[in-house]
């Protein structure tokens, strides 16, 4: 394991918890959020095994650009639903009017865990695949 990839891992693994702790008190906006993380980090995470440097915040970027053979559809729709929630789950101007927490909904933040739980799973086959 590279040197860092344990500590991206664990970070991302964190923020899923923290993700749930925040659907647990109703606080759906920073769910999402914490979902958005999860995933950036688990596939950084991936990177950092593979020893490629990266930067920016789109997961279906970092997916992307792990040159993966063949990537399930489904995990690529997963990292385009989470790449819409790096922003507007944390700033009022990413909306016309009111403020995230007014937006996002149990479902929202129910769907935004699932898809970082799969792409958490699919990063740590990665790490340990290698």
């Amino acid at each position: 394991m590279a040197a860092r990839t344990g500590d991206w891992m664990r970070q991302a693994q964190s923020d899923l918890r923290h993700g749930e702790h925040s659907l647990e008190l109703g606080d759906f906006e920073w769910a999402c959020f914490a979902a958005q993380q999860a995933a950036e980090k688990a596939l950084k995470a991936v990177h950092q095994e593979r020893h490629q440097v990266v930067i920016g915040h789109s997961i279906l970027r970092l997916i992307q650009e792990l040159e993966e053979q063949e990537i399930d559809e489904g995990l690529l729709n997963a990292a385009r639903r989470l790449d819409r929630l790096y922003i507007p789950t944390r700033y009022p101007n990413g909306f016309d009017q009111g403020a995230p927490v007014d937006y996002y909904t149990r479902a929202d933040a129910e769907s935004a865990l699932a898809d970082a739980r799969a792409i958490l799973q699919w990063s740590e086959q990665r790490i340990k695949g290698r």
